[in-house]
Formats: C-alpha cells, structure tokens, sequence
C-alpha cells in the first residue's frame, strides 16, 4: 500500500505554498533523489541555488524537525524504491513464463476495468472540448510517460493544427518551449507515480498564464490535479520492473476516437492529404512491405533463377 506519509508525498502536498526557493528545492530533489540523498544541506544549498538556511527551513516546512530528518527520510524512500525490484523477484521469481504472462495481463485488464469504472465521464467531455476549441495544445510527458506523450501527440496532429510535444531535460527549456503559452490554449500533462516535478511546473506556469490545463495521472490525490481544469484518472501501478501503462493508453485511443467523431470530415481531408503527400514522395517505398506486389517480385524472382543462363540469353537475343 502506497505510504502518504513518505517524502515525495509530502513534497507534494505542500508544493502549491511553496516560496520559490523551497519549490527549487524540492524540484530538484524530486528529479535527482539518487544524488540529493548524498548531500549536505549547504551543498544541496548550492547546487539548487538556494542558501543552507533556506535548506533548513524547508525541511521544518515540510514536517520534519531538521535536515538530518530530512535526508533519512529520503534515504528511507530511495531504499524503498530498490526494494521493489526485491519484491517482484518475489512474487515472480519462481513462476514460470507463462504464468507470468498470464499475471501481468490480468493485472493490465484490472487495471482498465477499474478505470473504466471510475473514470469521470464529464472531465472526459471536458478534455474533448478544450482539445477541439483551444489554439495551441502543448503536451507533456516525462521518463517514462514520454512514450504516451509521443503516441498522443502523434495522433492529434492527424485531427488538428497547433500540436506541440514539449521534449525536455529540463524545467527552463520546458519554459522557453511553451513561452507563447496564453488563454486561448491548453496544455496536457501526463504524470504517473513517481509524478514529475517537472510537469508539475510547467502546469503551474500554464494555469499562471490562464491556459487550460488536462492532467492524465492516476488519482486524486495526485499533485498534478493542483492546477488541472479537468482530471482524467486512470490506474497506474508498478507489477514488474516497469510501470503498467496499459490504461492511460487505453483512454488515450478513447480520447482520440472521441476526437475523430467530432470532426469526421477534418480528419477525413487530412489523412487523405496526408496519405497523397506518402503517394507523391514516395515516403513508404522502402519502409513498408506491400504482400501482393511482395508474393510478385519473390515468384519473379524464383523464375528468373530456375531459368537456365543459356535459355535466358536465347531469350534476349531473341
């Protein structure tokens, strides 16, 4: 069971009144836990940017008694985060390959159901609507949500104009992309535990600068719903190495189907432009197999060697 009481979750919930100092702190702690459980508090002082006050402050503002509390407590955490691969070896270690198969999708089917059950079926009209009526979509995601960031960006760009995937290593060039950002636009974050310091800023930066907000995560008391518009949950829990990311996908192509009802004849023209732009250059000429013309060339091919030289020479003298 997740602990709301761990470092991360109280970074969190304490991050909206946060001075800028104590929210550089606790940015950079949350993107480089591995390196801030080593520090000092004057050298995390330092590298943030910050003074070793500051540093102290923070972590009484956070409900610790001191720094010291605070780095055990985030020492505790990181520990926390290695054990996990301990305890999937656990549960699976002695399974065999298709009984893990078989746990890890019924797992991913739960997952989908669950949200399929609990999923607000107005925050999802409202996330259709800000899609089609805003000027410019930003979306963002990070680590390892950066794959649903691509795929949905991917297919907007096929329903409307102004599509902008924010690809970032860190929070000022999140800023510099996404400087036009006003209110006629939106932007979609997409954040699974461990949530992104980063997206969280660059949403808070959003809602400063009144643009629409969408959070994609995975339950209410995710940060990222701080400064959302409309919250879309779906369920996200670690059953192996890797993150299960099977339902924010799923609601994902939902959305996307949603989108394509509501505009059919826009998206009709543009994959039909699209598909004359492949046409006239050639785009997939050596990307994709065509299996009729592919079962022609091979049976050509076949003839051409089982032809003797001599009677192929004949031919073409002939």
């Amino acid at each position: 069971m997740e602990n709301r009481n761990d470092i991360i979750t109280r970074m969190n919930e304490a991050y909206p009144k946060m001075s800028k100092g104590h929210k550089a702190i606790a940015a950079y702690i949350s993107d480089h836990y591995e390196e801030a459980v080593f520090m000092t508090a004057a050298r995390l002082g330092e590298t943030v940017g910050v003074s070793e006050s500051t540093v102290v402050r923070f972590a009484a503002g956070i409900g610790y008694e001191g720094y010291p509390q605070l780095q055990a407590a985030l020492e505790e955490w990181v520990r926390s985060q290695f054990n996990a691969v301990q305890r999937i070896g656990v549960k699976y270690g002695k399974s065999s390959q298709s009984e893990i198969l078989n746990s890890v999708m019924s797992s991913d089917i739960e997952k989908i159901q669950d949200t399929m059950q609990n999923l607000d079926p107005v925050a999802f009209e409202t996330a259709v609507d800000i899609i089609l009526k805003a000027r410019t979509i930003y979306i963002l995601g990070i680590r390892s949500c950066e794959p649903l960031a691509e795929f949905l960006s991917f297919y907007l760009n096929m329903i409307r104009p102004n599509i902008v995937l924010l690809r970032t290593t860190s929070v000022s060039e999140i800023f510099e992309q996404m400087i036009r950002i006003g209110e006629e636009d939106a932007i979609i974050g997409i954040s699974f535990p461990r949530y992104s310091m980063r997206t969280l800023k660059a949403m808070e930066f959003a809602n400063d600068r009144n643009a629409k907000v969408i959070t994609m995560t995975d339950s209410v008391h995710s940060p990222m719903n701080l400064y959302s518009s409309c919250n879309l949950l779906a369920r996200s829990d670690m059953v192996s190495i890797v993150d299960s990311l099977v339902a924010p996908l799923s609601m994902i192509n939902a959305l996307v189907v949603a989108l394509c009802l509501k505009c059919p004849e826009e998206v009709k023209s543009n994959l039909e432009n699209l598909e004359q732009a492949w046409m006239n250059y050639q785009v997939y000429l050596n990307d994709e197999i065509n299996f009729i013309d592919e079962d022609k060339m091979l049976n050509e091919d076949l003839i051409i060697k089982e032809t003797p030289v001599m009677e192929r020479g004949r031919g073409r003298n002939e």
